[in-house]
């Protein structure tokens, strides 16, 4: 299909593209990458009246340690990401899980900031932010406000961004030599994972197992109490709220995350 027209704005700064989306009485939308924006725009399931093109602004890209904490541009594109050798040493399970994402030509285009902004409880970024306790750093008019990313998620396609808030840097933890492992079940090659399991340490989460990444609090608890792997793993989908739909059953999406988090955990040394 063919889009509905609409009028295309750069924005030559962080603070003119807040200016730009806080206009109230447009329909108003960022444009990133444009990995997930473009298709929904092609097949009309949204029609925003103005796109604000971030793509030109510097200052949110880019992969730097700052104090305890791994800051990343919210630009920053899964390329960068997947060669970065600072994250190879600091935060190597999104460095992995960066080159799993699509093909070589979205992993080009497709950026950080963007894939939590979408907010797909299925793709594999947001669970590993999850997992990796990650935060985001929005600007928007009262100025900025940092967000854990377990909050900043609220479901499909829903955050607690502002509509004239920019998302503008993804926070890590320091904490490089942590066990990590990531394990996935795709239907098809280059499709979003059936359930996709992230471990960084004693925290895991989730992909397909709900409306938001889902932190597996039964497993976690489990792993505290120094549980074994195949132990922990038999609670990971306890609480969960798995969907049928046309990739698979709930019921199915259950059997995944208990034998996904159990190759995990295993893969991670636990």
């Amino acid at each position: 299909m063919i889009p509905a027209s609409f009028d295309y704005v750069r924005a030559q700064s962080v603070e003119e593209a807040v200016t730009l989306l806080g206009r109230t009485e447009q329909a108003t939308l960022p444009l990133a990458g444009g990995q997930s924006l473009l298709p929904l725009l092609r097949h009309r399931s949204i029609t925003p009246s103005t796109l604000v093109d971030l793509g030109r602004l510097p200052e949110l890209r880019g992969i730097e340690v700052v104090g305890d904490h791994v800051v990343i541009g919210a630009l920053t594109r899964y390329r960068e990401l997947e060669t970065s050798h600072l994250l190879a040493e600091e935060a190597p399970l999104l460095r992995h899980v960066a080159g799993l994402v699509g093909d070589p030509q979205m992993r080009h285009r497709g950026t950080i900031g963007g894939a939590l902004a979408h907010a797909d409880p299925c793709a594999d970024i947001p669970a590993t932010a999850v997992a990796l306790d990650a935060s985001v750093v929005l600007h928007g008019e009262a100025g900025r406000r940092e967000v854990a990313v377990e909050q900043f998620l609220t479901g499909p396609g829903r955050t607690v961004r502002s509509p004239e808030e920019v998302l503008v840097q993804v926070r890590l933890p320091r904490a490089g030599g942590r066990p990590w492992a990531y394990q996935r079940s795709c239907a098809r090659a280059l499709a979003w994972p059936t359930v996709a399991v992230a471990v960084a340490g004693d925290r895991v989460a989730m992909a397909g197992m709900g409306d938001v990444p889902w932190p597996a609090p039964a497993t976690r608890a489990a792993l505290g109490e120094s549980a074994s792997a195949a132990e922990a793993a038999a609670l990971a989908d306890e609480g969960a709220h798995p969907r049928d739909d046309r990739v698979a059953s709930a019921r199915y999406r259950r059997h995944l995350a208990r034998i996904l988090t159990r190759r995990a955990l295993e893969e991670a040394g636990r």
